[in-house]
This record gives C-alpha cells, sequence and structure tokens, in this order.
C-alpha cells in the first residue's frame, strides 16, 4: 500500500491502516487535520488507549455536531444530526468528562 499525502486527503477519501484494512472515510477537517467515519467492522481505540497513560478521570465517548454541537452516546450515532439535519460528515468523535 502506497502512502497517502496530504495533497490525496479529501472529504470522502479512504483511510487504511498499515496493513492496508481500510478503517473508514474522511468526513471532515479542521487545523488539527481530519476526521474519519468508521466502516462499521472497523476497530476502534478506546478511549483509555487515547489517554496515553495519563489519568484524567472518567471519559465518555460521545458523537458532537459540528454545526450545532449536539451530541448523543456513540452506539446511538445517527446518519444526520436530529437537532439541527447537519449530514453525517458533520458528525464526529468525542470525548466527554
Amino acid at each position: 500500500m502506497s502512502q497517502q499525502t496530504k495533497s490525496d486527503v479529501s472529504l470522502g477519501s479512504a483511510v487504511y491502516n498499515d496493513d492496508g484494512t481500510k478503517l473508514g472515510t474522511v468526513r471532515g477537517f479542521d487545523e488539527s487535520g481530519f476526521y474519519v467515519r468508521l466502516d462499521p467492522d472497523a476497530e476502534a481505540q478506546s478511549v483509555d488507549h487515547l489517554r496515553s497513560g495519563q489519568s484524567y478521570g472518567e471519559m465518555d465517548l460521545m458523537w458532537r455536531c459540528w454545526q450545532c454541537g449536539e451530541m448523543g452516546q456513540i452506539e446511538d450515532m445517527p446518519e444526520d444530526c436530529p437537532a439541527c439535519g447537519a449530514g453525517g460528515e458533520e458528525l464526529y468523535y468525542w470525548t466527554e468528562d
């Protein structure tokens, strides 16, 4: 699998792990990078893994709407925002204390 460059990444681009397994598609960008909507069969890393051994207390992985800020449980992540109707590309993963 060849390495993707920054210019290769656009909305809807497929994202792969080092083994060539498709993880999901790019669904948004910000100043820190891009957000990926995971494919249903991809394995996400736990919030504990993201903490890198630091103790921040208990955190919940949730979804959040980029447009209106609506949040919900990750296992109930909708296709579109139920509050404002924004498309699924506006929904991203969020950790909440």
